[in-house]
């Protein structure tokens, strides 16, 4: 018994030092290049900035800078609401779409991999390009209204009304069909994850629950989904750092706007710590709620 509980406790340890082995990178990199920006820019929040000759000049202005965003800038607090709300509205649908599209190319038929083939090409390569077609709505057809043709939330929204459906359901369903080159460009990274799980899941498991007289739709409740629960706090994960962080971002378009068009380069950086405070927030919220329904199959 003591034996044992020596090389428990050493197996413990050895399983420690190989965590603390992959967190080390992150480690020395966050101290080497990130600290001290970091503190830096704290001060540059606090304080009011101009650029002179020789370098920059500052002087310390406390918490104008926060006062100035929230209560004096027009936009921020409206790009800041949008941003949250669109993304978090996004979530479901991309996950939804990531999952789907994962479980079609898991699936064992001929000519897989050139299927596999197609779908990538246009998501990781022409995922822009369609983003782009979407803002000058090409795909609706040139000289047609936003919201007038047959891919839009209109004729979704026309068509789902005709079925009585709850009007909640109608607006969340009509405002992804407006937004499906954006869901499909934020898909890709997830598909790739989800079709990775999907593939490390032994066979064995589903052959079992078979044999036991388990349905399909049992076997994915009971070993897909659970197996794969991980992988969704992941790609939850993803997605909003992601879409936070994306060029496209109304709120860093405002942020960098504020900065380098009119040279306000404290209030600025007080957005941005606002910005980056508001993603950590919800990411431990997500982290919260989340952690404790994940199953880590051993």
């Amino acid at each position: 018994m003591k034996t044992r509980g020596l090389f428990r406790l050493g197996l413990e340890r050895r399983r420690a030092f190989t965590g603390y082995i992959y967190v080390f990178p992150f480690i020395v990199g966050f101290a080497l290049f990130f600290v001290r920006p970091f503190v830096q820019s704290v001060i540059f929040s606090l304080s009011e900035l101009r650029v002179t000759q020789t370098g920059y000049v500052l002087k310390f202005v406390g918490l104008n800078n926060y006062h100035y965003a929230l209560r004096v800038d027009p936009s921020f607090v409206r790009a800041f609401t949008e941003t949250m709300v669109q993304t978090l509205t996004a979530i479901p649908a991309v996950l939804v779409l990531s999952f789907f599209a994962a479980t079609l190319l898991n699936q064992e038929f001929r000519g897989r991999t050139l299927a596999r083939v197609i779908f990538f090409l246009p998501v990781i390569l022409g995922a822009g390009v369609l983003v782009r077609m979407g803002q000058q709505q090409l795909m609706l057809g040139e000289g047609t209204a936003a919201g007038s043709g047959i891919l839009s939330g209109q004729s979704v929204r026309f068509l789902f009304a005709r079925l009585r459906l709850p009007v909640g359901f109608i607006q969340y369903i009509t405002d992804a069909v407006d937004r499906i080159p954006g869901i499909v460009n934020a898909s890709a990274i997830p598909i790739l994850i989800f079709l990775a799980g999907l593939q490390s899941i032994p066979g064995s498991l589903y052959e079992a629950a078979e044999i036991e007289g388990a349905t399909s739709w049992e076997s994915f409740w009971k070993i897909t989904f659970p197996l794969l629960s991980p992988l969704f706090m992941v790609n939850i994960v993803f997605v909003i750092v992601d879409s936070f962080a994306a060029g496209n971002n109304p709120v860093v378009q405002h942020i960098e706007g504020i900065a380098w068009g009119r040279g306000i380069y404290g209030v600025s950086v007080a957005m941005t710590w606002m910005y980056f405070s508001a993603v950590g927030l919800l990411l431990l919220i997500v982290f919260g709620l989340l952690s404790r329904r994940v199953f880590y199959h051993e």
